[in-house]
């Protein structure tokens, strides 16, 4: 009998119980073939992060349709993780194979999930090389046509998802691009075009170097004639901060409060 460290190592992300169990019994009847190990198990992507900060596994078997982060964000979240596990789509719909695919999953399969169909992706994601990360991430902020739910912060070693729906503001400064929330600012390794470009209903353009949630706005106030920072300043909901908007900006900002 295979120890587990000669076992292929499997976390299974799924929000029906009944269907990691169904995966389980499944990768049970192919022991003999295949032995595995269920490693964890995650009911959305968000747990699934979690579970592969504390374990890292060789496959991800996840579905697509969850609450929290679905399975294609979660998917896109791994290319911040240096050695990134193969990925295999279990899910009940035909209509992503195209995005997991350009997420370069190992598979596609469709529930119910059938014995050989698992182990020939198993057999694939055991030959195949790793995913590249960078690729991974790049797909992974534009293959959902909704935008992405959470923003990864890499901090002293660690990845963090920052809430996107809790960002008041976008800063450009340089390289990077801070993130700013009640509570914090997150430094991202984003460029504001992109998230413009994914998140324009949700943010507005103030100025060449700032976006900021719709939501926040507060009110404006006129700059001083003197002040060559800004044409005028944007006040915000919750935090002491003004944002520069440009004279470009200015119509266009005050017309989206007073929408």
């Amino acid at each position: 009998m295979p120890s587990d460290a000669e076992s292929l190592k499997i976390l299974i992300v799924d929000d029906e119980p009944l269907a990691r169990e169904r995966l389980r019994a499944v990768l049970g009847d192919l022991a003999v073939q295949l032995p595995t190990v269920v490693v964890a198990e995650a009911g959305n992507g968000l747990e699934a992060l979690e579970q592969l900060r504390a374990a890292p596994v060789d496959v991800v078997l996840a579905d697509i349709r969850m609450p929290g982060m679905d399975g294609l964000e979660f998917a896109g979240h791994l290319g911040a993780m240096p050695a990134p596990p193969a990925v295999i789509f279990t899910t009940a719909y035909d209509n992503y194979a195209l995005q997991a695919f350009d997420l370069n999953a190992i598979d596609y399969l469709l529930k119910p999930v059938r014995g050989q169909r698992l182990l020939t992706a198993l057999h694939k994601a055991q030959a195949a090389p790793r995913p590249d990360p960078v690729l991974l991430a790049g797909i992974g902020q534009v293959v959902r046509g909704g935008g992405r739910t959470h923003l990864a912060c890499h901090e002293r070693g660690r990845l963090l998802l920052v809430p996107v729906a809790e960002i008041l503001y976008f800063r450009a400064d340089l390289k990077y691009v801070t993130a700013r929330t009640v509570e914090r600012e997150y430094l991202l390794d984003e460029a504001l075009t992109h998230l413009e470009e994914e998140f324009g209903e949700r943010f507005l353009r103030l100025h060449r170097s700032v976006l900021v949630a719709r939501s926040a706005l507060a009110g404006f106030e006129k700059a001083a004639g003197d002040d060559a920072e800004a044409y005028g300043w944007a006040l915000l909901r919750g935090v002491p901060e003004k944002l520069p908007v440009s004279r470009r900006q200015w119509a266009p900002a005050k017309a989206a409060v007073t929408a």
